[in-house]
């Protein structure tokens, strides 16, 4: 009987050695901490309903897990913050820039809605506005030189013909002054021999 307790006992040792080794070795696994908490309650002895008994060395390597825990999210909050500051950096950075791009946008729309003409700057409508005006006008005064032309064509036709006429009339009256030009010598002559003879 005595063995029976002793190998009883020792198989409570036994078992709880390799509980304990597989609680050890759960804690110091991968799991979150909330995860380890629960799982070092399921598996800690229970005193009574209000106390569990629980090994140092599991709190231990908990409280070293915990530590780890705070290491690695202060790391991972200063790692955002930095972050976040240069995000809010870059962010002003492309917001400037796109102040100036609008800017520079803005002048160049205004440029291309511009034309500079004789040194003056015309709002693009004034300046097609002007250039028509000008076509128009100049339009006209082609017209109107065309017409002038003509006109000074028929005109010129119709003096020449006029010219052309008087020369002709004025061809003939030379032709018939010289006729009774040499009319009146022919009288002359004559008149001058019957006086003389």
């Amino acid at each position: 009987m005595h063995k029976s307790i002793l190998s009883l006992v020792f198989l409570f040792l036994a078992t709880s050695t390799f509980a304990q080794l597989t609680l050890q070795q759960k804690l110091q696994s991968d799991l979150n901490l909330n995860t380890q908490f629960q799982v070092l309650l399921a598996q800690s002895r229970s005193q009574d309903a209000d106390f569990k008994i629980v090994r140092k060395s599991n709190i231990e390597i908990i409280q070293k897990n915990v530590n780890d825990s705070i290491s690695k999210y202060t790391k991972e909050i200063a790692s955002l913050k930095s972050s976040s500051s240069s995000s809010i950096a870059t962010v002003t950075g492309l917001k400037d820039s796109l102040h100036s791009v609008q800017s520079e946008l803005l002048t160049e729309k205004q440029k291309t809605d511009s034309i500079s003409f004789i040194g003056i700057d015309f709002a693009k409508s004034a300046y097609h506005m002007m250039v028509w005006i000008i076509i128009a006008v100049l339009g006209i005064g082609f017209f109107t030189m065309l017409v002038s032309f003509r006109k000074a064509k028929v005109d010129t036709v119709e003096h020449q013909k006029t010219a052309e006429e008087t020369q002709n009339e004025f061809q003939q009256y030379k032709k018939k002054a010289m006729e009774k030009e040499q009319l009146l010598k022919r009288q002359l002559l004559d008149e001058q021999l019957k006086r003389d003879s």
